[in-house]
């Protein structure tokens, strides 16, 4: 099913939807005058991705607000310990789990009933007719845990690394402006206009500094520390012994810090993925932002998709400057993020890369 989901077709009916929440998000960024979260906003950004795209539920911005509430409780809270109490964590979790879940029948149940006006299948469209291929009608339950799945999947770590996107293109304006001269070589940014119909998934695909961009992003920031597996079969390792039938955790972050192929480590440069160095090609298990093997991350294809038009949109219409004297120190718990969230002051930019006076500044301008 999730290859489905995460197939060439259904990434390329998404694109539009995808470009479209990040507009209306940058658009809303632009005209706050005061500087944004920019953690706290992404993973509203990706949350409200997961529900519009990936769900296509309807759910009016007002009543989707209080569900993105409930929603960091129940995430806030998941791995609490299992102490049963009237005020601990376990406890909000479980109440936020119960209200979200109620919810998502709500916005299931409207779905179901209103087919009408769709112009694409979203995820949970591809998930309902794959159980009724297999003769399968997929009860109420199985589609509430496979929608809060599908949002669990996009939400906590893509908001990381969209975070970590914009940290490093605020650190680093040579590599914005040669993101903005790749997309104007490739005919995609014209006059500081994205030009119409010039993203589709294979123009977007064929964009190589951009795609070694994301990839820097998520070598030195990648948004979870590890993985769990069980072994198979006794092996032995620097002289232990490991069980079969252990469970062992790799480390994603250790693996990209110690991995012989990178050099300088701890820069930011994206150049080292280019065709002429290459790094992360010596090897199949130097580099591993989403994993590896057979049980590498099925959503890789739609955050890095999703990262790449986010790149896009920000290397084309917006302005953003730190709103604090000094970058944050970055925390690693329970994904990689800024301690203070990353404080930004966005400005919206006409087609001529001007920056476009909020209704309040207009108004100031005019009085002077």
């Amino acid at each position: 099913v999730f290859s489905k989901i995460f197939s060439h077709e259904a990434l390329e009916s998404y694109l539009p939807k995808i470009q479209l929440v990040i507009k209306d998000t940058l658009r809303a960024w632009s005209s706050t005058p005061e500087p944004i979260n920019v953690y706290h906003e992404a993973q509203k950004l990706t949350f409200r991705m997961a529900i519009r795209v990936l769900l296509g539920f309807r759910i009016p911005d007002e009543e989707l607000g209080r569900l993105f509430e409930v929603y960091q409780q129940f995430v806030e809270n998941v791995f609490s310990l299992p102490v049963d109490l009237p005020f601990s964590g376990y406890r909000r979790g479980i109440r936020a789990r119960e209200t979200l879940q109620k919810g998502l029948e709500k916005a299931i149940q409207e779905k179901l009933q209103n087919t009408q006006g769709k112009d694409y299948a979203d995820a949970l469209d591809i998930l309902i007719e794959s159980g009724k291929e297999h003769g399968k009608e997929l009860t109420m339950q199985e589609l509430k845990d496979g929608t809060l799945e599908l949002i669990f999947a996009a939400y906590a770590t893509t908001a990381s690394a969209s975070t970590s996107l914009i940290m490093q293109l605020l650190k680093h304006p040579r590599v914005l402006e040669k993101l903005r001269e790749e997309l104007r070589s490739k005919g995609i940014l014209h006059n500081g206009c994205i030009c119409e119909g010039s993203l589709r998934l294979d123009n977007i695909n064929g964009l190589q500094y951009l795609d070694c961009v994301i990839k820097e992003v998520l070598r030195l920031f990648t948004p979870i520390s590890g993985g769990y597996r069980t072994v198979l079969q006794t092996f032995e390792l620097d002289g232990f012994q490991i069980p079969k039938g252990w469970s062992v955790m790799y480390s994603i972050r250790d693996t990209h810090d110690t991995a012989p192929v990178f050099k300088d480590v701890d820069v930011f440069d994206p150049d080292r993925f280019g065709q002429g160095r290459s790094e992360d090609k010596d090897g199949r298990f130097h580099y591993l932002p989403f994993g590896g093997g057979v049980r590498t991350c099925l959503g890789k294809p739609l955050a890095k998709l999703f990262l790449k038009a986010l790149a896009i949109e920000l290397a084309s219409t917006s302005r953003f400057e730190l709103a604090t004297r000094t970058f944050p120190k970055i925390t690693l718990v329970p994904v990689v993020h800024p301690v203070d969230g990353l404080k930004v002051k966005f400005f919206g930019l006409d087609s001529n890369q001007n920056e476009i006076l909020t209704g309040t500044d207009a108004m100031l301008g005019a009085t002077v």
